[in-house]
């Protein structure tokens, strides 16, 4: 998804603003670059720990109580969790500008957490129990 975003003309807001598909799909793909990523440490804390946690803040305090990321990083998925809400259940009140500089400027908040979720991954293939 974050490719997808990437792939849009981001380096001119006239270009960016001036076929308003670029907006729809900026949106629709961030909102599933973030529900992946939930999806993910949902998946890490059902397999790793047993734990069933369904809602998307939890997921974030989740993951830090049990040592998967740290604290900076369980506060930084905790702030993209309100935002996939804000996303999903306030959407009139994301802007397109926000959208935009969402975009051109905070999509390695998302890469920054999805690479340390692949690195606990990597360094605990024992912790992904196949039998839960």
């Amino acid at each position: 998804m974050l490719d997808h975003i990437q792939r849009l003309p981001l380096t001119s807001r006239d270009e960016f603003f001036g076929d308003p598909r670029n907006l729809f799909a900026a949106e629709l793909c961030l909102r599933r670059a973030l529900e992946a990523l939930f999806d993910l440490g949902r998946h890490i804390l059902v397999k790793g720990f047993a734990l069933g946690v369904s809602e998307y803040k939890e997921i974030a305090r989740a993951l830090h109580q049990n040592g998967v990321i740290n604290a900076e990083e369980s506060a930084l998925l905790n702030i993209l969790a309100g935002y996939r809400n804000r996303l999903v259940h306030f959407y009139h009140e994301v802007s397109p500008e926000e959208l935009y500089e969402i975009c051109t400027h905070q999509l390695g908040d998302i890469t920054r957490i999805a690479s340390a979720l692949q690195k606990w991954i990597n360094a605990h293939p024992e912790n992904l129990d196949e039998g839960i």
